[in-house]
């Protein structure tokens, strides 16, 4: 079981989360699982806690439906369906996703630092989805590594409608926030350790791109493709033209529209709250590096 770091949970004593500071004191049996669980006491404060206190399933209940719930997240399936499949209650489902998606979080993170090599050739765009309206657009920007498609980091930021709907929102919702180029900085700051400061970067032809690369990657050879008409298959994803240079992201986005039951276009499942979005993300990000690539 993944566990945070151990050490005395009382914030208050002067050896906060210091391993040293524990003696065992005694076992329990788990309801839910029939598990014996040890217990600690703190030598300083007193301060009791368990082996549980530390995993992120901490005073969960039902456990057992936790890997059903991350396999089916990725696999298109809509939390009210997931709760109808295992039996539970939706409110139970929606619980989880904020607990696997910071446990992803944590994983990914993990997964990147522990990579002895750093990405030669990447490839940087955005997917547009939506927040509950199509006049409450989101861009999801996303760094993929084009020979293995591993998913390097995803950023999710506010941005204003576009086009025939660019008026009708502002009159609806008033002026909207544009995180595009935050987003898209965060993404780069985030992910500058792991990438060769001379390697490769390909996009579109996006304004905003020349000028975050220079900054972040100054050493790097950036080349620009013009963006194609998008196809039926992979959801406008995948582009019409025999060889796309994108292909690597396209395709990677094809398969968060597929999989993600909340970014398939013209669904009933949408995005209420940005921050479970990144949550969904996370989780499927793990998905997508450890078992389909």
């Amino acid at each position: 079981m993944l566990k945070q770091s151990i050490g005395c949970p009382n914030s208050r004593c002067p050896f906060f989360q210091k391993k040293d500071s524990l003696i065992k004191d005694g076992t329990y049996k788990r309801a839910h699982d029939s598990r014996l669980v040890q217990r600690y006491r703190c030598r300083h404060c007193l301060k009791k806690c368990s082996h549980s206190t530390f995993e992120f399933e901490y005073r969960q209940k039902k456990r057992r439906i936790n890997y059903p719930v991350y396999k089916l997240l990725c696999s298109g399936v809509s939390q009210r369906r997931i709760a109808k499949v295992l039996g539970v209650n939706k409110k139970t489902i929606e619980r989880r996703l904020p607990y696997l998606g910071s446990k992803c979080r944590f994983l990914n993170k993990k997964n990147l630092k522990a990579r002895s090599q750093k990405f030669i050739s990447i490839q940087l765009d955005d997917l547009i989805t939506k927040e509950n309206s199509k006049l409450k657009p989101l861009t999801v920007s996303a760094l993929v590594d084009e020979k293995s498609r591993y998913i390097i980091g995803m950023e999710v930021g506010k941005i204003p409608a576009f086009g025939h709907l660019a008026k009708i929102g502002r009159r609806k919702y008033g002026k909207r926030e544009n995180q595009h180029f935050p987003c898209l900085e965060k993404l780069l700051c985030k992910s500058q350790p792991f990438l060769l400061s001379e390697g490769i970067i390909k996009t579109d032809e996006h304004q905003l791109y020349p000028r975050l690369i220079k900054k972040y990657l100054p050493f790097a050879m950036h080349k620009t493709y013009k963006g194609g008409r998008g196809c039926i298959t992979g959801q406008g994803e995948l582009k019409q033209a025999h060889w796309d240079p994108l292909f690597a992201i396209n395709h990677t986005f094809a398969m968060l529209r597929a999989n993600i039951n909340r970014l398939i276009r013209k669904t009933w499942s949408t995005t209420k709250d940005i921050e479970r979005l990144k949550d969904h993300l996370e989780v499927y990000r793990h998905f997508h590096n450890t078992q389909l690539i």
